[in-house]
C-alpha cells in the first residue's frame, strides 16, 4: 500500500495556461497508478511542463530523436531493482516526468478530448515508464501498458471512448 505520495510540478513554459485544477489531478493520476500497481511505501515524483523546442532537445539528446514528444520519462530506478530514497523523507524516488504542453493542445484538438484527460493519460503513461513499464518493442508489452493506462483513466472518472489510435 502505498504510504504517501509527493509530486513536485513544475511550470517551464509560458505558451500554455495551466488550468485551475490540474495539478490536483495529478496527484490523484500518480496516486491512482501507484495504487493500481500495488506499491509499497511512500513515492516521490517529479513533474515539469515544458514547451516543443524544449522536450524536442531532450528527446534528440536522450533518444537520439530530434523531434518533439508529447511525455519523456526518466526513471530513477538503480540497477539493482530498487529506487534511490530520500534519506530525509524515506520515499523512494521514482523519477521525473516531462510533458510538453503545445503537445498536450495538439492532441486534445486531434482526439477531440479535454487537457484534462489528456495530462491525465500522459501522467499515467509517464508513471507506468517510471514503475518498468515499456511499449517500444510493441506486442504484449504494449497491450498490457495501455491496458494499464486505460485503467487508470477510469479510476480518475474519463471515459475510454476515445482512442489513441488516429485513423
Amino acid at each position: 500500500m502505498v504510504d504517501k505520495t509527493r509530486v513536485i510540478i513544475v511550470n517551464r513554459q509560458k505558451e500554455v495556461k495551466i488550468p485551475t485544477g490540474i495539478r490536483m489531478l495529478m496527484r490523484r493520476c500518480c496516486n491512482a497508478v501507484l495504487k493500481l500497481e500495488q506499491f509499497k511505501g511512500s513515492a516521490e515524483v517529479s513533474i515539469t511542463f515544458v514547451d516543443n523546442d524544449y522536450i524536442q532537445s531532450l528527446n534528440k539528446q536522450y533518444r537520439n530523436k530530434d523531434v518533439p514528444t508529447d511525455v519523456l520519462s526518466f526513471p530513477m530506478k538503480k540497477e539493482d531493482g530498487n529506487y534511490e530514497v530520500d534519506p530525509e523523507s524515506n520515499a523512494q524516488i521514482l523519477g521525473d516526468i516531462i510533458i510538453s504542453m503545445q503537445k498536450v493542445i495538439e492532441q486534445t484538438e486531434i482526439y477531440g478530448h479535454s487537457m484534462r484527460r489528456e495530462v491525465a493519460y500522459l501522467v499515467a503513461h509517464g508513471m507506468l515508464h517510471l514503475l518498468g513499464y515499456d511499449h517500444e518493442k510493441g506486442g504484449i508489452e504494449k497491450r498490457h501498458m495501455r491496458e494499464r493506462e486505460e485503467r487508470v483513466l477510469d479510476l480518475l472518472g474519463f471515459s475510454n471512448a476515445v482512442s489513441y489510435i488516429n485513423d
